[in-house]
């Protein structure tokens, strides 16, 4: 290597060693009084506000859905008791201290009382309000007895509804098991399990539309075995024996008729005025060439 490098290189040496670097430690005395500023202290502060204030606002939400939660607990409590009154036999309409009184509800707040008297108990589908301000439970079917379910499950049948869940009866009619069990062993109900949700459903028995069919004709019917016969071979068995089948009765469709190409002289014999008062000025240039 050159000799003129060398004592270069040593020189530099020297001479960077004859100086200390201070650099890093200017830069961390710096890091240290901006940490330690006024503005560092003014963070946590900040922080600290908001949380409150957030903590605030999760409060006061908890403390307004514990207080509704409240409300409709005190409203069920009102309405279940209610139902298991009319269920028992007992429909007769109470006022509104009445029912508090019942319930064991009397400690309710003003607050309280105004959100049932003026939106809770008239906007609730199971309540009856009367004319005299009084409270009454409200059954999904006005039932009083077997005859009234006989009447509703007869409509219902009549005008093709179906049937009316079990569920419903039992909400509707007091000892509602007792008269549908007396029912169904006189034949008049038929109970059905619905496949989806296993609930039971009520239909109404017409046995006006029983038919009596003589029992030699039922052995006749069993007897007779049609499996793997398609409907070509039952119309040629009928066939055979003298036997008409019936066969497709539906409308025929009409040919296709050609329309007529409009003639001029047609068209002109179509021509229609709409301006009949005026006969007299306007004059028809139709067959006048120009």
């Amino acid at each position: 290597m050159d000799p003129a490098l060398l004592r270069e290189r040593e020189a530099f040496k020297r001479k960077a060693f004859a100086n200390p670097v201070v650099e890093n430690k200017a830069r961390k005395e710096s890091a240290k009084e901006s940490s330690s500023g006024p503005s560092a202290s003014k963070r946590p502060k900040i922080k600290k506000e908001s949380s409150n204030v957030t903590n605030r606002d999760i409060y006061s939400l908890a403390r307004t859905s514990s207080t509704s939660s409240h409300n409709f607990a005190v409203l069920a409590k009102i309405v279940n008791w209610m139902k298991q009154r009319y269920l028992d036999g007992d429909a007769e309409a109470l006022s509104f201290d009445d029912l508090l009184d019942e319930t064991n509800q009397l400690d309710l707040t003003p607050k309280q009382k105004n959100w049932l008297l003026t939106e809770a108990l008239p906007n609730n589908p199971k309540i009856i309000i009367t004319e005299e301000k009084n409270y009454a439970f409200k059954p999904l079917y006005p039932l009083k007895d077997k005859k009234s379910l006989i009447r509703l499950l007869d409509k219902y049948d009549q005008r093709g509804l179906g049937g009316v869940s079990l569920e419903d009866v039992q909400e509707s009619l007091p000892a509602a098991d007792r008269a549908v069990k007396q029912l169904a062993d006189i034949n008049k109900i038929i109970i059905v399990n619905r496949p989806m949700d296993k609930k039971k459903i009520l239909f109404y028995n017409d046995t006006s539309m029983d038919l009596k069919v003589d029992e030699d004709f039922q052995k006749l019917w069993r007897s007779v075995a049609v499996e793997g016969i398609d409907e070509m071979k039952i119309e040629e068995y009928l066939q055979n024996q003298g036997i008409t089948s019936m066969q497709d009765m539906g409308l025929k469709k009409s040919g296709h008729v050609q329309k007529r190409k409009k003639t001029a002289n047609k068209r002109k014999g179509n021509f229609k005025k709409l301006n009949d008062h005026m006969q007299d000025i306007l004059e028809d240039y139709t067959d006048k060439k120009p």
